[in-house]
């Protein structure tokens, strides 16, 4: 530990991204990337923007088209690098040093990651033992609350009523919902926006909008809220997104066909996927996101991740004893999937061999 490190870099325990390897022959489904690419209008929006530009530090024409897409007015919407930064604020502009704020004990793990931090006390709230999220402990919360929803990595989905029971029920504080995944769900909560002052919805362009390389997020909530995340943000960096990202989001936001087909088309693999998975030993939990939580009932997942590995496929294995028995695999494309089920039928095969002739 250096010696001129401050409190807060001693404090802090940073989160751990999924590997990024730099080989072209290894699939990747571990990082919840889409696998298609993003709509051609982005290309075509990123290659007419001016460099020599500051970009927008108030991203008006992009929080425009987002209104739009959920029939809100651009003073609901906030903009930034990537839905982290924007939980980044959040914890800063919503949460207080003295008061205990809630989030899942297995969920997002960049949440105790920022409360530490920024010094936040927190409370990690024990799910059931079906992964399901216990709808009246979040109620009543001292400091607010956090729940990504779809969950990650569990992939499991609260409808919008259980999520307007836990915002009813913290009238006085900030409620956060995460809604990396959402695209991929049934609804987003963002419809109880203009009836409750103290909800946040946050989302990102990275999964449903293939565009994790340009990093861009946004809140959602009221105006209110909106005029704290700018605060925060201007007397941070007021250019945080660069006009490229901000031209590729705005075209993405726009191409609506292009953004129901493909997520329509990872839901449909995933649709596909969960029961060939079931049908060779596995206990999948049911997703709404982009990727699947499975753990297998004879071979570990430690096992299965590195074999998986050795054969190309990279997939997410967590260390959290909670779930180190499950991995994490993001649905890729049709082609992907069926050809990562075959590496899979290899592996479980001579598992099962070895396992007879011992």
């Amino acid at each position: 530990m250096n010696k001129f490190w401050s409190e807060a870099v001693k404090r802090a325990k940073p989160y751990v991204p999924g590997e990024q390897l730099n080989d072209p022959s290894i699939v990747k489904l571990n990082t919840n990337e889409n696998p298609y690419d993003p709509s051609p209008n982005v290309i075509e929006a990123i290659q007419s923007e001016q460099l020599n530009l500051y970009p927008s530090p108030d991203a008006d024409h992009l929080r425009t088209e987002i209104g739009n897409f959920y029939n809100l007015n651009k003073d609901h919407i906030f903009i930034g690098n990537g839905s982290d930064e924007i939980l980044a604020f959040s914890f800063m502009a919503f949460f207080e040093p003295d008061a205990k704020i809630r989030f899942p004990a297995i969920t997002y793990s960049f949440y105790p990651v920022y409360a530490k931090l920024f010094n936040i006390p927190y409370d990690e709230v024990t799910l059931n033992r079906d992964f399901t999220i216990p709808i009246e402990a979040f109620f009543g919360s001292e400091g607010g609350v956090i729940i990504a929803n779809p969950n990650a990595p569990t992939g499991l989905y609260l409808d919008v009523e259980a999520v307007e029971e836990i915002v009813a029920n913290n009238p006085e504080k900030v409620v956060m919902i995460d809604e990396a995944y959402v695209d991929f769900a049934p609804a987003s909560a963002v419809s109880l926006v203009k009836r409750y002052p103290n909800l946040l919805i946050v989302q990102t362009m990275s999964k449903s909008r293939s565009l994790a390389g340009l990093r861009v997020g946004f809140a959602i909530g009221d105006p209110g809220l909106i005029e704290a995340l700018f605060r925060i943000k201007d007397s941070f960096n007021s250019y945080t997104v660069d006009r490229l990202a901000m031209a590729g989001a705005t075209a993405a936001i726009k191409d609506r066909t292009y953004f129901r087909k493909t997520t329509h088309k990872i839901i449909r693999t995933r649709e596909w996927l969960i029961p060939e998975m079931k049908k060779r030993g596995f206990h999948v939990l049911p997703s709404h996101a982009n990727f699947i939580f499975v753990s297998h009932y004879k071979i570990s997942a430690e096992s299965l991740y590195q074999r998986l590995k050795q054969q190309g496929y990279l997939i997410r294995h967590f260390q959290k004893p909670e779930i180190n028995h499950f991995l994490r695999i993001t649905i890729g494309t049709d082609e992907q999937m069926k050809h990562f089920i075959k590496a899979l039928d290899h592996i479980t095969l001579s598992s099962v061999s070895s396992t007879l002739q011992n």
